[in-house]
């Protein structure tokens, strides 16, 4: 009990404070949600049982979503219709998210006409992680060393990453802009460690092991088959040109044997008609001068 009049009015005016503070909500701590595109999210409302004619609200940021009122449960749409047959309340006033997607994350709360307490609820959800790829760099690979290439395509929220073992080696870090990644290695041709490249978000990660003897010595003997191609191609070019030439000396040679040779001379060919029967009067008239018959 207060000793004097002093203690008295200051025990007067807290409990009028806290009178005051009477029917005020309480917001509790922000509470994290984190899940993967696709998948359904369910957000507590903390309640065990709504009350008769108690009123729960939920709210996207300061737009209102979904309200339970009488016990029955009442959907609004948004402009953009994201939610739109996706959200489900059930006796005690939790929301749930189906489908998620990513345009979903964001503040949620939650709150009672008949209580002192209120929810809120940071959502994120995360798109869904490929599988990354490794590929060779033949390029920029040496005669002791092979050139590697990790990358995942449209990514965001994540962390690229090279392993070998256990142990990370350099990675790349993205924020929220979508982008495609990639993240040199070098090996040696002979290395027996094992490597792995990851992709990873705070909830999932997608690995992809390094097969060494797949990727690079590939990468080797795809070189060689390169080089010996060329070699085929330039040995079947010098085959052709000297073909062609060995042609030319032998033509040049056999025109200049006809040059130097003895003239040719060509007879023009005599052709003859057949003739019909003739009389022996005909005959006897006809006179053959030097071969070439001749009519009067």
């Amino acid at each position: 009990m207060p000793k004097n009049i002093n203690d008295m009015d200051m025990f007067i005016f807290i409990c009028l404070c806290l009178w005051s503070l009477n029917g005020v909500f309480v917001a509790d701590a922000v509470k994290s949600e984190s899940v993967t595109e696709g998948e359904s999210v369910s957000l507590n409302s903390s309640v065990t049982q709504i009350q008769t004619h108690e009123e729960i609200e939920w709210k996207f940021g300061d737009i209102l979503i979904a309200t339970v009122i009488n016990n029955k449960s009442v959907f609004y749409d948004i402009d953009d219709e994201r939610f739109r047959d996706r959200l489900k309340l059930d006796q005690t006033g939790s929301l749930t998210i189906i489908n998620s997607r990513t345009t979903d994350s964001g503040l949620y709360t939650v709150s009672s006409s008949s209580r002192d307490t209120i929810n809120t609820i940071n959502l994120t959800v995360y798109a869904r992680l490929p599988v990354p790829v490794i590929s060779r760099d033949c390029s920029s690979s040496s005669s002791s060393s092979c050139s590697l290439v990790c990358s995942a395509v449209n990514v965001s929220h994540v962390t690229l990453s090279w392993f070998k073992g256990n142990s990370s080696l350099p990675s790349i870090s993205v924020s929220d802009l979508s982008i495609s990644l990639s993240l040199p290695l070098e090996v040696e041709y002979e290395d027996q460690n094992t490597y792995s490249c990851v992709l990873n978000n705070p909830i999932r990660n997608q690995t992809r092991h390094l097969n060494i003897t797949e990727l690079c010595h590939t990468c080797a003997a795809g070189e060689s088959s390169l080089i010996t191609g060329l070699i085929s191609a330039a040995a079947g070019s010098l085959l052709i040109v000297a073909a062609v030439g060995i042609f030319w000396i032998c033509r040049k040679k056999t025109h200049q044997e006809v040059q130097s040779g003895e003239e040719i001379t060509y007879a023009d060919p005599t052709f003859y008609k057949r003739r019909a029967q003739k009389s022996r009067a005909q005959e006897e008239e006809d006179v053959v001068y030097a071969g070439v018959v001749m009519r009067h």
